[in-house]
């Protein structure tokens, strides 16, 4: 049973106002189009970032499967949650996880519904969400769907791929020796690291 005595995490009128995936994908594809990306800093480098996450997510979208193994702890799923996701279009791990997250929510027979919401302009909830003090994203904030509590939460990243980040960050690594081991890492893992710590989310929920 959902534990009333806590308090919302937003309001109704919050989620309202979310993207869902489609408008989240339009609107970054729009900005795009204009040279710009999500977000309050605008550069050539989060424009071309921003760029490279739309090729990834597309083919996220077209082509990762979901585990057999999550594919049946969805169908064991009796009540209804609110997946809140705080993304931006330039955040490339938000361009590996998120379509993974779609495809969950797609595939859970209506139990699982997605909402999207831009970090930047939702610092009042992502601050109540940092990892390590940072505002790091994507972000996945599981409710109960009749009174917007809390489930738990999970992000910015696999495990795996946040140890890489910890361990290239201690070595002084730059962004761009990074970005281009990370997703290298993501690419060779297939989304398996991110569907197997979503399976233990799916296990936890009645």
């Amino acid at each position: 049973m959902p534990n009333t005595s806590l308090p919302p995490v937003l309001t109704p009128e919050h989620l309202a106002g979310a993207y869902s995936y489609a408008s989240y994908r339009q609107l970054i594809d729009e900005l795009m189009a204009e040279g710009k990306t999500t977000g309050t800093t605008q550069t050539e480098a989060l424009t071309a970032y921003a760029r490279l996450n739309i090729q990834r997510m597309e083919r996220l979208d077209a082509k990762a499967q979901l585990l057999p193994e999550l594919q049946d702890a969805l169908g064991k799923i009796t009540q209804t949650y609110e997946w809140v996701i705080l993304t931006e279009g330039w955040c490339g791990d938000a361009a590996q996880i998120v379509p993974v997250l779609e495809k969950i929510a797609q595939a859970s027979n209506g139990r699982i519904r997605t909402y999207y919401l831009l970090r930047d302009e939702n610092l009042d909830l992502m601050d109540r969400y940092l990892t390590n003090g940072s505002r790091s994203i994507p972000k996945l904030v599981v409710l109960n769907a009749d009174l917007l509590t809390e489930v738990t939460n999970w992000g910015p990243r696999p495990a795996l791929a946040q140890d890489l980040f910890l361990e290239m960050k201690a070595a002084g690594a730059t962004h761009e020796e990074f970005a281009e081991k990370l997703h290298g890492w993501y690419a060779k893992d297939k989304t398996v690291a991110t569907q197997h710590e979503l399976l233990t989310i799916l296990h936890g929920l009645a």
